[in-house]
Order: structure tokens, then sequence, then C-alpha cells
């Protein structure tokens, strides 16, 4: 009698089993299907997934991370044409200097790269700032204890660390926002949106009379603690592992996002005290050959291709030069994987000339 129980026990076990693999099939389907695929619209929400696959191809001897004046400035078809230089651009939209933190730390669990590039302008920000910027940094991230710090790290009051683990949390009122590409790229297979990490823009748009407008003074010049602390981070990692952290800001200074002689100040103070290499690439402008009735896309906030070119063959000798990042052109498995990269570059470069025609 007790041992004929056993069978309906048993069965139902298994029925409860079968039901919650079931079930969990399908949130992990609907999961991948309602995650943003960032193609047609957000373009900068692929940046960080799309590093992976790159290094599984090679590894990098310059890292450029930060916001979109690494993303948009820096070009590492470039610096591997004119230099041999084999770089990523491991950049974000508005990528605060914590998100930068954890993903150079996640990143050196694949390679280890002889310079970093950290680009100084998110240096402003001391708190979270949206939940969107988040989740284009974030939600591409390879899961491991590194993508846990950074969301813990970057949460805003209103978002919570389960919706990261379970998107579907989050992304279930995209239903009816739903198009063919989502169920398209729902399990891979999505085309490369960056080169190398490089977010190019081809169009032309000079800046116009906004440009003029006064620079309001600072009502407290200090650099937040928060955010200086995770440079201070930033430096001992790459100080452990042996890596040249190298701190730049870009050339681009539009009155909407003016990098003010204070802050300036200190980081030139920060570098001096770390032994750190800083440069400020504004006033390099005209020797970088920049042009802003040609060089930018949105009227002079951020570069264009044409732009982005110049400033990475003036900063590619620097690199090469004072930094002494090898010339590879010579090692057939770099130059083979590099070669695609730069047709890809060009390819794209092309089509999206015609685009803009």
């Amino acid at each position: 009698m007790n041992r004929n129980a056993k069978h309906p026990r048993l069965t139902r076990a298994l029925c409860i089993l079968v039901a919650v693999l079931i079930l969990g099939g399908a949130l992990a389907v609907f999961d991948r299907i309602l995650m943003p695929k960032y193609i047609t619209t957000s373009r900068e929400g692929s940046l960080t997934e799309e590093y992976y696959a790159a290094v599984a191809e090679t590894n990098h001897d310059v890292l450029f991370i930060g916001d979109c004046e690494v993303y948009e400035s820096f070009v590492p078809a470039t610096l591997w044409e004119e230099y041999g230089i084999s770089s990523y651009v491991r950049g974000g939209a508005q990528q605060l200097v914590w998100h930068s933190y954890y993903l150079l730390e996640d990143a050196l669990r694949y390679e280890t790269p002889k310079a970093v590039v950290y680009n100084v302008l998110a240096l402003k920000y001391g708190t979270p700032q949206k939940e969107g910027y988040n989740r284009l940094n974030l939600d591409g991230m390879a899961w491991s204890a590194s993508k846990v710090d950074a969301i813990r790290a970057s949460m805003t009051e209103e978002e919570s660390f389960v919706s990261y683990v379970f998107p579907l949390l989050r992304y279930h009122g995209r239903w009816d926002e739903l198009t063919a590409e989502d169920f398209r790229y729902a399990f891979g297979g999505k085309p490369a949106e960056t080169d190398s990490g490089y977010l190019m823009q081809t169009a032309v748009v000079p800046p116009d009379a906004d440009a003029d407008q006064p620079i309001s003074p600072l009502a407290d010049p200090t650099l937040p603690a928060t955010a200086m602390a995770y440079l201070d981070k930033m430096e001992a990692l790459c100080r452990e592992r042996g890596i040249e952290l190298i701190l730049i800001k870009a050339p681009t200074d539009s009155w909407g996002y003016h990098w003010y002689d204070e802050w300036d100040e200190q980081i030139v103070d920060y570098a001096e005290a770390h032994g750190l290499t800083y440069y400020n690439l504004i006033p390099k402008s005209d020797e970088i050959g920049l042009d802003m009735t040609t060089d930018t896309y949105d009227k002079g906030v951020h570069l264009n291709a044409s732009g982005a070119e110049k400033l990475s063959r003036y900063f590619g000798a620097i690199l090469q030069e004072r930094h002494e990042i090898p010339d590879r052109r010579g090692d057939n498995l770099f130059a083979t994987v590099w070669a695609r990269r730069v047709d890809s570059y060009y390819q794209r470069k092309d089509d999206m000339m015609k685009g803009n025609s």
C-alpha cells in the first residue's frame, strides 16, 4: 500500500517540475523578445555587448573608456591603418565613472592592455543620473561580480536590482512597441552597430548662434568625492595590473558641455600627484586640424567621422611616440583581424554617406 502510494506523489512532482521548466523557458523567451535590440533606435545600446565578440578575436593594446566623447571621437580603424595600434573603444552613453570602472574591471577578465585611456568629462557627476543611461551601459554587460557591483553602484532610487536580473520586469510594457527585429534578433545574430566600439556619425551640422551663449559660472567647482573615489579605484586597478592609465579631455567644448578651468586644474593636480599623463585636447583643436564647419554632426557637441579620424591620427602618434604602444601590422593574426575590421569600417562609412546625400 505504501509502495503504491509513492507513484502518485512521484507523478505530481514530475508534473510540477515540467511545469516549472516550461514556465521558466517561456519567461526566458519573453525576456529575449522584449529586450530592446538597439538597432534602428538607440544604437548606443549595442556598445557594451559588442566588446565580447571583438575580444574573442584578438587582444587590444589600448582600451578607451568613457562617455560619448570617446565612442564618437576615436576610430580604431584609423589607429590601425596609421600606426598598427590594436585598440577598442569601450564607451557608453553618459557612461559615468562607476560605469567606466566596472566595465574596465570586466574587460580585464579577458585581456590586459598596455594602456587605458579615460575621458574625464563624466567626473563632474557624483550621483546616478537616469535609468535609461544605466540600461544602455549595463544591459549588454556579461554577468559577473563586476556587473553585480556596477548595477548596485548605478541604480537610481526608483530602480530595483531584480529588474536587471529579469529584464521582463522592466520591459514587459514593450509589447505594443515590438517590431520584426525584436523577433529576428531575439537569440543573437544582430548586425554590428559599431566599429570596434566607435559609433560612426557622418552628417555635417556646424555650430550656429547657440555656440555663442554665455557660460554660467560654477556654484561649486569641486569635482564630486564619489567620482574621484572611483577614479582612485581605476588608477589602483591599472597600477596593480601593470597598465598605464592616461587621462584625456576630448577636444569638443560646446556651451552645453563646457569643460571648466576649475575642473581642469583638479585633473592636472590629480595626474601630477599620481604620476599620470593628462592631455587636455581642447587647446589642441587647431593642431589636430579640426574644423567645426565640417567635423561635427551636431553643432560642435561631438565629432563626426571626419573629425574623429583627424583626432585619431593625432592621438595615435602620441600613443606610439610617448607611450610606446607597439605597431602590430607585422603580426599575421592581428593583421588578418584588422584587415576585416578596416574593410567593415569603410563599408559602413560609404553606406552612411550615401544615406546622407
